[in-house]
């Protein structure tokens, strides 16, 4: 799929840790935690429909060098939306972000990676569409958090985008797995970027 961003064409060892579908109290101030432990820097690609419920913890991520970025309103489905709907979606989220963020890059990541191509072409001339090349499957129930984080960490390189996601569905895996996912890749030598 041309014109989206799957990964980060790297020579150094970087990475790009992403987190989908927060913020929410119950999961990203302790995500925060993790990532300062080691100098990390993340980007979340965040639910408007959060941004307005909990703006202090999204003030937080931003405080701490975080980006914040474009996840729709209402975490819609592409492939089950309409297009007018859809990019009024992804507006409004855009207006919530820029109440915190004026001046941050525009990047737009679509829910369940599902996008149809005219939602596409409407939008890649104002975002960034950012996809991944690593998705952790935090979120699945029936992966042991063993395996969530093997997977992880076999399937990660330099310039990965990896996808966690600060949300209670995805907490119990993402939680074991993230700060041992930092732990080795620290170890290794590499840093963690916002993108």
């Amino acid at each position: 799929m041309p014109g989206y961003t799957w990964l980060k064409e790297e020579q150094t060892k970087k990475l790009y840790l992403t987190f989908d579908d927060g913020p929410i109290p119950e999961v990203t101030p302790w995500v925060l935690e993790q990532l300062a432990q080691y100098n990390a820097k993340a980007t979340f690609f965040t639910v408007g429909d959060n941004l307005v419920k909990y703006p202090e913890v999204a003030e937080q991520a931003l405080s701490q060098g975080h980006r914040l970025a474009n996840h729709t309103q209402h975490h819609l489905k592409g492939w089950k939306t309409p297009l007018q709907q859809y990019l009024h979606d992804v507006a409004q989220c855009q207006q919530e972000l820029e109440k915190l963020a004026p001046a941050a890059p525009k990047l737009f990541r679509p829910p369940y990676g599902r996008i149809t191509s005219r939602q596409s072409a409407a939008l890649r001339g104002t975002y960034e569409l950012v996809m991944w090349d690593v998705l952790t499957n935090d979120y699945d129930k029936s992966l042991s958090q063993e395996k969530c984080l093997q997977q992880t960490l076999k399937h990660t390189q330099s310039g990965s985008i990896i996808v966690f996601h600060d949300s209670l569905k995805a907490k119990q895996n993402m939680m074991y797995a993230l700060p041992r996912f930092l732990d080795h890749f620290t170890a290794a030598g590499y840093t963690f970027e916002t993108l």
